[in-house]
C-alpha cells in the first residue's frame, strides 16, 4: 500500500467552488473512480460523482483528470504521475450540478432535433433488404459510441466559444454520419449539416478523436466525409452552375 493525493473539485452554493485535497491509501489495479469512491467512503460522504458500470461502457463517469477529459473508470493510477496531486474536476463544457456531476441534458435535446433513420422500401416481398457488407462496415464504427460526451467537452467550438445553440458537436456528427452513410437511409441531411448544425465551424483539430474511449475516428471517418458532402453540394462550382440552371 502507498499513498496518493487527489485534488478534487468541490462545489459550493451559488456556483462557486474550489479544489480540496484528499490523501488516501492506494493499491495496485486502482482507477481514478476507485479513488473517488474511497474518498467518499472515508473522508467526504457528500462528494457527488456520477457512475454506473465501471467498465467503460456506460459513459457516466466522464470528468477531467489533470486537465484531460477522460472516463474515471478507465484511468488507471499506474498511468498517472502520483508524485503530484491528481486533479479531478467536472467537464467544463456543461453546467455544473454538484462537485463532479454536470448537466448533460443539452445533448439529448440536440439529439431529438436531428433527423432519424428513414429506410427505403424493402427490396423483396417478404420485407427484407439487401446490402453490401462494405457499406455496413463503413458505419459500424459509429455504433460504438457510448455517449460519454468527452468529445463534446473537448470541442473548442463548444468549450471555448459556447456555440451550443448553433453547433451540434462531434458526438452528433458521428450520429448523423451513421445515418447519412447508411446504405438504406433515404433522408437528406446535407442542408441541415450546413445551415442548422453548422459543421463549417469545425476546423479539424482532431481533439475529439484523441479523447474518444472507444477509439472512433471521429474526424477522419465522420466529420471530414460530411464536410465533403456539404462542399460538393453548396460550394463546388460545377454543382452550383447546374443548380442555377435547374432552378
Amino acid at each position: 500500500m502507498s499513498q496518493a493525493t487527489f485534488s478534487v473539485w468541490r462545489s459550493e452554493p451559488g456556483g462557486a467552488g474550489a479544489f480540496k485535497d484528499y490523501t488516501i491509501e492506494i493499491s495496485d489495479g486502482m482507477v481514478v473512480l476507485d479513488a473517488v469512491h474511497k474518498i467518499q467512503a472515508e473522508q467526504a460522504p457528500d462528494l457527488a460523482c456520477r457512475w454506473n458500470c465501471k467498465a467503460g461502457k456506460c459513459g457516466s463517469c466522464s470528468a477531467e483528470i489533470n486537465g484531460k477529459p477522460r472516463l474515471m473508470c478507465m484511468s488507471r493510477l499506474n498511468s498517472i504521475d502520483l508524485t503530484q496531486p491528481v486533479k479531478v474536476e467536472p467537464m467544463r463544457t456543461f453546467p455544473l450540478i454538484k462537485d463532479l456531476v454536470t448537466d448533460v441534458s443539452w445533448n439529448f435535446r440536440v439529439k431529438k432535433g436531428l433527423k432519424k433513420f428513414k429506410p427505403r422500401a424493402a427490396d423483396a416481398a417478404d420485407g427484407t433488404w439487401r446490402m453490401q457488407q462494405r457499406d455496413i462496415d463503413r458505419v459500424q464504427e459509429f455504433r460504438k459510441c457510448i455517449e460519454c460526451f468527452l468529445c463534446q467537452d473537448v470541442c473548442h467550438v463548444l468549450r471555448d466559444h459556447g456555440k451550443h445553440e448553433e453547433f451540434i458537436g462531434p458526438r452528433f456528427f458521428v450520429y448523423s454520419a451513421a445515418l447519412e452513410m447508411h446504405p438504406l437511409d433515404t433522408d437528406d441531411r446535407v442542408p441541415d449539416l450546413k445551415q442548422k448544425d453548422n459543421i463549417g465551424y469545425c476546423n479539424i483539430t482532431k481533439c475529439c478523436t484523441k479523447v474518444c474511449p472507444e477509439h472512433i475516428h471521429i474526424t477522419d471517418n465522420a466529420i471530414i466525409p460530411l464536410k465533403e458532402r456539404v462542399v460538393d453540394r453548396f460550394y463546388d462550382p460545377v454543382t452550383r452552375l447546374l443548380r442555377m440552371i435547374g432552378g
